[in-house]
């Protein structure tokens, strides 16, 4: 599976998140959150500075899903990417 133009493929990570208090979020809560992790799968041709395996935080109002190889991965702009760890 090759991206092409400005399009990424990540898989989105599930991240446990706890307040400052200790109190852990539920799935429900975290869903609310704007910005998704994620790990890049393949970046396209036109991608800058995003490279394969990069840890990432994405708009997750953007793009679409789709299953590739039995697994669901998200498929994103490079605009849509706001932090690479």
């Amino acid at each position: 599976m090759q991206a092409i133009g400005t399009y990424i493929i990540i898989r989105p990570i599930d991240e446990e998140v706890t307040t400052k208090s200790g109190l852990l979020l539920s799935g429900e809560e975290t869903s609310k959150m704007r910005y998704r992790k994620g790990e890049v799968l393949n970046v396209g041709t036109d991608v800058d500075m995003i490279k394969k395996k990069d840890i990432i935080y994405y708009d997750q109002q953007s793009g679409h899903t789709m299953l590739l190889d039995n697994e669901v991965v998200a498929i994103i702009r490079q605009m849509n990417v706001v932090v690479v760890l």
